[in-house]
């Protein structure tokens, strides 16, 4: 761990930006990958009966509803956020 501090202090501060941007979006890709993963599987558990091997339209809908409000609330967050971000 030393070395990996050492190494990090000779970078020029262009480099280090750009591995904590690199870094940052590493991470909202795994959150956002494990929101779907949420997503799907609420949803489904939500909508889903025992319909045999295809959705009928009303798991359809339901499932095209709840996915619906999972991005809205994302995009809620993600906006609120940003905002906060910017007010500091």
């Amino acid at each position: 761990m030393a070395d990996l501090g050492a190494q990090i202090s000779q970078l020029s501060p262009e480099q280090r930006q750009a591995i904590m941007v690199k870094a940052q979006q590493e991470a909202n890709q795994q959150v956002m990958q494990e929101m779907m993963k949420q997503m799907v599987s609420n949803c489904f558990n939500l909508c889903v009966g025992q319909s045999g091997d295809r959705l009928d339209s009303r798991e359809q809908a339901c499932m095209g509803a709840c996915q619906d409000r999972y991005l809205e609330t994302r995009a809620h967050v993600q906006e609120a956020l940003q905002k906060r971000q910017g007010d500091m």
